[in-house]
């Protein structure tokens, strides 16, 4: 099974839907770090939520989804881009036990929410950045985007999200605006009830076709092409070179003089750049600065 996504609607129930599979892209991202079980588990399920979402929103750029905690998971990141390239991290601290719940995972500073940070990134001809921030509500990933559909966008939402050590999948279903509130509830309803059926084994190992033909074959279904998905990083020497102008040359050769070297580990996919004293030279006889965010820790 590829890594792939099907958009689809149920004309009859106005309702739409998407169906995701992360196969050899969520086992890539598994190979950067060993995660504790429940952490991988939100990982995977956050990796197909913003896939979905991504491809609702039908922009030009990337979607980017942040969970700000303190203890034990303090920053998990997923990015999403319109030509299908996913990638993910998790930074967590000390021992988190197997049966940790998620909402265990996430504690803010002050003991109370943990925040859910959703940014929309257009590329630069497709207008500006914007954010949407909520408290990260539910009992679990799932639920939370519910929340936040419900809050921020006055939309009805549903995701079944399912993990394991080979594979990451999901779907989702949003309602559609009808004539009649009845009818729309009706169907909604009657989606919903019949989704809620699926096992985590048939969504995680069933083709979109299967499945959807499994849940909706009674109903008026149409399916479209099927978009291909892929695990891809967008760290380069050129964001990195621009990583070390921002913190600025004094404070880059301080660094070389303390240790010998810059190095910059990107936390998505490992790679490791190494900076010298003649590097950092090079950097700055242009005085031209361009400011691009960069893809790890600087030490």
């Amino acid at each position: 099974m590829s890594d792939s996504l099907h958009r689809f609607q149920l004309e009859n129930l106005h309702v739409r839907g998407e169906w995701v599979s992360l196969d050899s892209s969520w086992r890539e991202i598994l190979n950067n770090a060993e995660y504790p079980e429940p952490v991988k588990q939100v990982l995977g399920e956050a990796l197909v939520a913003i896939s979905l979402l991504a491809e609702s929103l039908k922009f030009d750029g990337s979607l980017i989804l942040q969970i700000r905690g303190a203890m034990p998971v303090s920053t998990l990141v997923v990015q999403a881009t319109s030509d299908g390239a996913i990638r993910g991290m998790a930074n967590w601290h000390g021992e988190i036990a197997d049966d940790a719940k998620f909402q265990d995972l996430f504690v803010a500073e002050d003991q109370g929410l943990a925040t859910m940070v959703i940014s929309v990134e257009p590329n630069a001809s497709q207008g500006e950045r914007y954010q949407s921030l909520v408290a990260l509500e539910g009992e679990s990933l799932a639920e939370s985007f519910s929340e936040y559909f419900a809050q921020s966008e006055q939309l009805k939402t549903r995701l079944w999200l399912a993990v394991d050590d080979t594979r990451a999948a999901g779907l989702m279903l949003q309602c559609l605006p009808s004539e009649s509130s009845e009818i729309q509830d009706e169907g909604w309803n009657h989606a919903t009830i019949l989704a809620d059926t699926i096992t985590k084994e048939e969504l995680l190992n069933l083709s979109s076709q299967t499945l959807l033909h499994r849940l909706y074959h009674e109903e008026d279904l149409r399916i479209y092409e099927d978009k291909i998905l892929r695990f891809e990083c967008t760290c380069s020497n050129e964001k990195i070179d621009n990583t070390i102008r921002s913190i600025g040359e004094q404070e880059a050769n301080s660094i070389i003089e303390e240790q010998g070297q810059i190095t910059i580990d990107c936390e998505f996919c490992n790679t490791q750049y190494t900076l010298d004293s003649i590097d950092v030279k090079r950097l700055f006889v242009d005085a031209d600065v361009t400011d691009i965010s960069g893809t790890g820790s600087v030490h």
